[in-house]
């Protein structure tokens, strides 16, 4: 089959946006809040009078950040054997098992009406789920591409997961208002297995003699970018690997500690104002707006100034809103909580853009799902701010040194990032060898 440079097939497109629309059901993670809320604040002598919520009891917060905590190291674990799956049988394949398995967890989350429950169904099943599915589409898209364009189809993909939140932020308020804990869980459970079932079908690979468009001369993408594809027990014996992962680990941890915990910074920074304080929902959704914007406009820019300036710019200016989130709470300023809350997010999406585009441009587009399943890790690896965050909550009263440390840690990733070049292959030492 012959290939043209100057554009890609429909099905790459078709691709494309089949695996954003798995990923805005996949992306119920970022929505957690919602139910975080309901299950910290419930009114035993309301739910009596309703009816809808009978059964379920108190939660601490630590116990709320559990489940959460839970599915996102469940989450990174199984991007391993989820890319594992992408490479070897198909992204078809992975998409529908996983996002079926996250359906079953959210049914069971709700008819279970139980800790256990919400822990077995959203912390185990979900988690499994999640990382299934969501290791099928990104690499699957990435095929289709050459490096001058990674970052914004990776952006495009992984925006889904992150623009789930500005749909789900609200309707799963509406469910949990009108049906119910468990009647919320259900309903979207059914759901995510209409909508994942129909577009897993359209997900496709290239095929072998395929090359993807390429860009007449050269930028900072292409240039960064290795034209060889490195085996994933080649990748694991570099120290570039290993920096990637925590990276990872760094620009994920802020993320998860604000998602886990938007709806109640609205409600602190809004007493006194009644419409804000009921409608918290608001900013969630405000925040999986931002969080799909990131991603898409991060790998946008990545492609025109770098990954790691990308990387750094946006680390950077996160810290400084993550420092000041205590201040802006206290004095209850909506309209700042609203900036640094959306770059806190945006920064979050930016990275989960940047990683798959930085494993690409390292090791090569070939073995991308496994390759990235291993860089994943980092981000399960995150997860323990959002728990540290609950616990430092229930002992202070407030989330104030969770930001402080969680700023911190950002300005880390920036050093770190500034040290970390790509690798060079075995046969590129060679070449450079025999050319010397």
């Amino acid at each position: 089959m012959s290939q043209q440079n100057q554009s890609v097939p429909a099905q790459a497109w078709i691709t494309v946006f089949a695996g954003m629309s798995i990923n805005l059901c996949l992306g119920i993670l970022y929505a957690w809040s919602i139910w975080k809320s309901a299950l910290v604040n419930v009114d035993l002598a309301g739910q009596a009078m309703t009816g809808m919520n009978v059964g379920w009891t108190y939660l601490t917060n630590a116990q709320a950040a559990t489940p959460f905590s839970l599915c996102v190291i469940i989450f990174a674990l199984l991007m391993i054997p989820g890319g594992r799956i992408q490479d070897t049988i198909s992204p078809r394949f992975g998409a529908t098992v996983g996002g079926l398995t996250l359906a079953a967890g959210c049914i069971v989350a709700g008819m279970m009406k139980s800790y256990l429950g919400i822990v077995i169904g959203f912390g185990v099943l979900g988690g499994i789920g999640m990382g299934i599915g969501y290791a099928a589409p990104t690499p699957a898209a990435l095929k289709w591409f050459g490096p001058h364009k990674r970052g914004l189809i990776a952006g495009i993909v992984v925006g889904g997961y992150g623009g789930a939140a500005l749909y789900i932020g609200y309707l799963g308020q509406f469910l949990i208002n009108k049906f119910g804990i468990t009647g919320s869980f259900v309903g979207l459970g059914v759901f995510f297995a209409v909508v994942v079932v129909v577009a897993g079908q359209l997900l496709k690979t290239p095929p072998e003699d395929y090359k993807p468009p390429t860009l007449a001369g050269a930028n900072v993408a292409t240039a960064s970018s290795t034209i060889t594809n490195w085996e994933a027990s080649e990748v694991i014996r570099t120290w570039q690997f290993y920096a990637l992962v925590i990276m990872f680990i760094l620009t994920t941890q802020s993320g998860l500690l604000i998602i886990a915990n938007a709806k109640g910074l609205m409600v602190g920074a809004a007493q006194g104002m009644p419409f804000f304080a009921a409608n918290a929902w608001l900013l969630v959704s405000y925040g999986g707006f931002v969080n799909a914007a990131g991603r898409v406009g991060t790998g946008f820019y990545s492609d025109k100034i770098g990954r790691l300036n990308a990387y750094c710019l946006n680390c950077g200016i996160s810290a400084i809103c993550l420092f000041s989130l205590p201040y802006i709470i206290g004095t209850q300023n909506l309209l700042l909580l609203f900036v640094a809350v959306g770059i806190a997010y945006w920064q979050y999406g930016g990275g989960l853009a940047l990683m798959p585009s930085f494993t690409s441009d390292f090791f090569g587009p070939k073995n991308l799902g496994m390759n990235y399943g291993l860089v994943f890790m980092g981000w399960g690896l995150g997860f323990f701010m959002a728990r540290l965050g609950g616990t430092i909550e229930d002992i202070t009263g407030s989330l104030n040194y969770a930001f402080y440390i969680s700023g911190a840690l950002l300005v880390a990733g920036v050093i770190l990032a500034q040290l970390t070049r790509r690798p060079l292959h075995a046969t590129e030492l060679e070449a450079e060898k025999a050319s010397a």
